[in-house]
């Protein structure tokens, strides 16, 4: 009697992590840096009676398109055109990082030869939803950009809303699938955790507190830098990769 057929082994597959299009994405996700930048030129720009106070002052304040009291606030931003084309801009770098960065060198966080074998879902699952979550953010700071706050739209809150809230979740998502395999996830989830913590604290307090611009910062800011952290590894790896590759070509 043959013995019964042994299970055939699972599919495997090797994502690509030395092609163009990975290193533009990542690129395109570590360009978001860009608003601080922009944010500091801003600043030093405002025109108000008082001078911005980043602890009090609203972000969006600095892309207001006139000077005057606005919700109850004295803006005046010369610059806010700078101001709304770092957040088209940051929003779009997003967008690109999420069409370009593909679900299977997400679930290996870029390692170059690392296996995932497509009969686990939950893997794809999840750099699936990074990269819905991340384009979301994206759309909503483009959003941000293109309506400032004095527009007369409420378009402007809800791009905000998104930004920060699937912002914060992508980092936590994408924290949690990097768990082992690359040493900056704790900083991500660490970055998605204070971001949400923020969020639910303005929700709460209706942003009534003393300092609202520190909290909005902590809404923001933390987002932002972990989506360049995230952009700074998945770089590297695949600089490092493709390197090797070339350097394996050319010798004898």
């Amino acid at each position: 009697m043959s013995p019964a057929p042994s299970a055939a082994p699972a599919a495997t597959f090797i994502p690509d992590t030395a092609s163009t299009r990975q290193y533009i994405g990542a690129w395109s996700v570590l360009s978001v840096l860009q608003y601080f930048a922009a944010e500091a030129a801003v600043v030093m720009a405002w025109a108000g009676p008082r001078p911005y106070d980043l602890r009090t002052g609203y972000i969006s304040d600095l892309g207001a398109l006139n000077c005057g009291i606005y919700d109850g606030r004295q803006v005046c931003s010369p610059l806010n055109w700078l101001m709304n084309a770092s957040f088209v801009v940051q929003g779009l770098g997003m967008l690109l990082g999420a069409v370009l960065l593909t679900s299977g060198l997400l679930c290996v966080a870029a390692r170059s030869g690392a296996r995932v074998e497509p009969v686990r879902r939950r893997p794809w699952f999840a750099a699936a939803a990074v990269r819905v979550l991340t384009a979301a953010a994206g759309a909503g700071t483009v959003v941000v950009g293109l309506v400032p706050e004095d527009a007369g739209s409420g378009w402007h809150f809800v791009g905000a809303v998104t930004y920060f809230l699937t912002g914060a979740a992508a980092l936590l998502v994408l924290g949690v699938l990097w768990l082992r395999k690359a040493r900056m996830a704790w900083f991500l989830l660490a970055c998605g955790a204070v971001s949400l913590a923020a969020l639910a604290t303005g929700g709460l307090t209706g942003m009534d507190i003393p300092e609202p611009g520190t909290l909005e910062r902590l809404m923001g800011y933390p987002v932002t830098v972990g989506m360049a952290t995230a952009g700074i590894v998945i770089a590297r790896r695949v600089h490092r990769h493709r390197k090797s590759l070339r350097a394996s070509s050319i010798a004898p």
